[in-house]
């Protein structure tokens, strides 16, 4: 018995003896074959681990952004509550600094040139070294610089600019004016200075270019006429819109007139420009889109272009700002209604591009759209990221339903959701505009694209002429997300401007965004909307902040006063005015 249990003992443990399997081929082969399974099984299986872990780390950080965009859902008293807000105390790296100094230094290069070769003209031709009267020769560009002077600190440039304002600016020109550019440039870029200064010289400049344009109003539906003369006053509507005014045109003088009324406690300028809104609405459409020609005399719009771009943008982006100027109060809640409307109108718009997914807006004419977007339907993201603030507790709600119907596919996908229902779309079309800059040799965009499958975007019109849309958007995206990518983004921008628009006697615009080839214009919209917004997107978001102003289209900043329902305007004459400023620098200090 016992030799037959030593005998057994030694028959199992031959299985772990090298020699057994050397002698046996067949089970060494075996042998290995169970050795690589069970080895790529614990290889899987710790892979599977990582990739957990590396999923529960992803899923963390969003539970943690999700909290934090739930905690401004929250309503206040409810009565309403904020989606999102401008972030505060963003932080001030020493690059930011850094850049904000190269913005206003290419602000000094700019304004030096139209001061020694162009003083008191409308703008400057760098390459002619000589000035041009684009609009009657009222020193737009001077006006339209006057803000950005003070935002940035240059007070012996203000001065000298206020000074000529105060002892040369003559508006009785014999010129037949662009109600819409004279308004948003002159009107906006004077009382912005009154804003920022409190010096009165620019209110009364102010009232006397508008009351030379309130004759524009006297129509039959109060739809103002396109051009007025400065000195007679006769008015027409351009033949190429076939007799029509242009939808921009008509739709943005509120903001300029309202606060000139507030300035001034005269109701008359805010009457006039509130009452083309109250025609409008009389035959809004469910989608809140509008062609971009309308009467003047009948008050509905002709067969014409819907557009986000050329001719109708601003008409859209002033609904929304009259609300933020009136401090979101039920006194102006019906251009917030409105502009909610063609918000849904524009989301009918909106399609993606392929391979890429580009989100882009188009045009539509009549029932079929047209796949292409103007650089300067590139002001939409920032308003869709500022009109994300102030929504109800219903809108609130159905984003919440929304969610919870899904909620069986798992918390990830909710959550997933809900940040996408948050910031996705103008995150995109923020990206698309990006792209429109970076796709061409000189990194500059052109003035409109095409889309077609497959194809991505193709530049149509190729010419540059420095225009603000897109960096106006990475601004407004960068206070209220505090995503520094969007600085990255607007420095990106402002580097192709300085290595191809920037010359000795100033900053010209391209023919062709493809060759480089350069063209004689320093626009004045360069030192009023483009440099100011560079400066403001790399300063922190308490210099020119979101809850005491509001931008007009022209981006010169004007005072929120709070509107209430029994108030006539001549009694809201206790407006700020003025900022405090310690230092030459500018208005928080630069180095």
């Amino acid at each position: 018995m016992a030799r037959s249990r030593s005998s057994s003992s030694s028959s199992k443990w031959r299985y772990c003896n090298p020699s057994y399997y050397l002698k046996r081929p067949t089970r060494l082969a075996l042998l290995l074959i169970v050795f690589v399974c069970v080895s790529f099984f614990v290889w899987d299986r710790q892979t599977l681990v990582r990739e957990h872990e590396v999923e529960i780390s992803t899923l963390s950080e969003e539970v943690n952004q999700l909290k934090n965009m739930l905690e401004e859902l929250k309503s206040v008293d409810g009565v309403s509550v904020k989606l999102i807000g401008e972030k505060k105390d963003l932080p001030d790296e020493p690059i930011d600094v850094e850049r904000r100094q190269k913005v206003k230094e290419a602000m000094i290069h700019a304004w030096s040139s139209y001061e020694k070769y162009a003083w008191g003209h409308d703008e400057l031709q760098p390459q002619s070294k000589k000035g041009v009267d684009s609009f009657g020769g009222i020193g737009a560009t001077l006006i339209d610089s006057l803000d950005t002077l003070f935002i940035m600190g240059l007070d012996e440039q203000f001065q000298r600019a206020r000074e000529w304002v105060a002892n040369s600016l003559d508006f009785n020109k014999d010129y037949s004016a662009s109600v819409f550019e004279t308004t948003i440039r002159v009107v906006g870029g004077l009382l912005s200075a009154h804003d920022l200064s409190g010096d009165k010289i620019f209110v009364e400049k102010a009232r006397d270019i508008a009351d030379r344009l309130l004759p524009a109003w006297n129509t039959p539906t109060g739809i103002p006429y396109n051009t007025i003369n400065l000195a007679h006053g006769n008015t027409r509507n351009p033949g190429w819109t076939g007799g029509g005014n242009i939808l921009a045109d008509a739709g943005t003088e509120q903001l300029e007139f309202i606060a000139l009324s507030q300035r001034t406690g005269d109701l008359k300028y805010q009457l006039k420009a509130e009452n083309v809104i109250a025609e409008l609405n009389k035959t809004f459409p469910d989608d809140g889109l509008l062609p971009i020609y309308i009467s003047s005399d009948r008050g509905i719009g002709s067969y014409s272009t819907i557009t986000f771009g050329a001719m109708g943008d601003s008409f859209y982006e002033y609904l929304l700002k009259v609300w933020i100027q009136g401090n979101r109060t039920s006194a102006v809640r019906n251009y917030r209604e409105m502009w909610e409307k063609s918000m849904k109108g524009l989301l009918s718009l909106v399609r993606k591009t392929t391979p890429s997914s580009f989100t882009y807006i188009c045009e539509k004419h009549g029932g079929s759209l047209t796949d292409k977007m103007d650089e300067l339907a590139c002001f939409a993201p920032g308003m869709l990221a500022l009109g994300s603030s102030g929504y109800g507790p219903a809108d609130s709600q159905k984003m919440l339903s929304l969610a919870e119907e899904v909620f069986v596919a798992s918390l990830k996908s909710i959550l997933k959701l809900l940040l996408v229902v948050v910031s996705d779309p103008y995150a995109k079309l923020a990206w698309t505009c990006y792209n429109f800059y970076q796709s061409t040799p000189t990194k500059l965009a052109g003035e409109n694209y095409f889309f077609h499958p497959g194809e991505d975007m193709s530049v149509g019109t190729s010419w540059n002429i420095l225009r603000p849309e897109t960096v106006e958007s990475l601004f407004y995206l960068w206070r209220f997300t505090g995503n520094r990518t969007y600085r990255e983004w607007g420095w990106d921008i402002f580097q192709a401007f300085e290595k191809n628009s920037r010359i000795e006697t100033g900053y010209v615009g391209l023919k062709d965004v493809n060759t480089g080839v350069k063209d004689d214009k320093m626009q004045s919209f360069f030192l009023a909307e483009t440099l100011k917004y560079l400066y403001l997107l790399f300063s922190p978001s308490s210099v020119i902040s979101l809850d005491e102003w509001v931008f007009n289209t022209e981006a010169h900043p004007l005072r929120i006063v709070t509107r209430h329902d029994d108030e006539h305007v001549g009694q809201s004459k206790n407006i700020q005015t003025g900022l405090k400023r310690g230092r030459k620098e500018g208005l928080f200090g630069d180095h």
